[in-house]
């Protein structure tokens, strides 16, 4: 089943080259990485993902932990968080490949709700939830993953396939090591869930000034007590998370649409370009300038 999938997804990106190191499928939700030499770290903000890697290695690291997987591995975003990764191992032959699908936290109440007897025999929650699970991929997960693959050569049977597809996907990730884990993360109105509307929030209005207060009350908590549950879901402070969004757009903007530094300054909401060229050179290591002139002679 693996080499099934592995063979479907670089036959997909070989299909695409030239589009970037991630390809989007007409799926949605669903996204192939395929990167042919070792990479410079790379800074993002991952939304709850699954990650199933078919080929060569990557190392990433979240609030201070660092995780490997290659080949064979499955790896479990569990929430809005920033990551830092770069590929260790890729080449034009055999190169980092991997194929990613966002988890749906509704989806998982759903099938949770079927699955309560399950449930109810869990160990109790650890004090606090790691940032990514890794594991040896099942074969049941390999295969809804090839299944959804071959949607995109088949657009017509997306609307009526895929929502049975993603389902069963899931199911068998809540039936599998870090189920229980899974189920508390989405649990309707705990704190995860609680953190990700002030998330979805600050995705939306990142160009804005987002007042703490107002992230609070739509999580129902009072300021101090969201700070802090806010920094152990996402790792960074709700400031620092919402600052984080506004550079890493910047950088697109001027990666990919040519802007220079201080209009992508102000397209993202900073007020001040100074303030905007410390910020950003203390996140890449370089000024926007001299770290946009890097990546593109790379």
């Amino acid at each position: 089943m693996a080499e099934a999938l592995t063979q479907a997804v670089r036959r997909y990106a070989d299909a695409h080259a030239g589009k970037g190191d991630l390809v989007l499928l007409p799926i949605p939700g669903i996204g192939i990485l395929h990167i042919e030499e070792p990479s410079a770290i790379t800074h993002s903000l991952y939304k709850p993902v699954l990650c199933l890697v078919l080929g060569g290695a990557k190392q990433v690291s979240v609030g201070g932990a660092t995780y490997a997987f290659a080949a064979g591995h499955s790896a479990i975003i569990s929430a809005d968080l920033p990551v830092e990764g770069r590929v260790v191992r890729a080449s034009r032959a055999d190169p980092y490949l991997a194929l990613a699908i966002e988890l749906e936290m509704e989806v998982i109440r759903e099938v949770t709700a079927t699955m309560a007897p399950v449930a109810a025999q869990e160990p109790p929650a650890p004090r606090r939830e790691p940032a990514v699970f890794l594991d040896e991929t099942d074969e049941a997960v390999l295969d809804c993953a090839l299944r959804l693959l071959r949607l995109a050569d088949r657009p017509e049977a997306v609307a009526a396939l895929r929502p049975a597809i993603v389902r069963e996907l899931h199911y068998w990730l809540l039936a599998g090591r870090h189920g229980a884990a899974l189920r508390r993360l989405a649990r309707r109105d705990g704190h995860a869930e609680r953190i990700s509307r002030a998330v979805t929030l600050l995705r939306a209005e990142f160009r804005n000034a987002v007042p703490v207060q107002r992230l609070a009350v739509l999580a129902g908590m009072s300021p101090s007590s969201f700070h802090q549950h806010f920094k152990t879901v996402t790792t960074l402070s709700p400031r620092q998370f919402h600052k984080r969004l506004r550079l890493l757009e910047a950088r697109r903007l001027m990666l990919d649409e040519g802007l220079a530094a201080t209009s992508a300054a102000f397209a993202v909401g900073y007020e001040s370009v100074s303030q905007f060229t410390r910020d950003y050179g203390r996140l890449f290591g370089a000024p926007p300038r001299r770290d946009v002139e890097a990546k593109r002679a790379a």
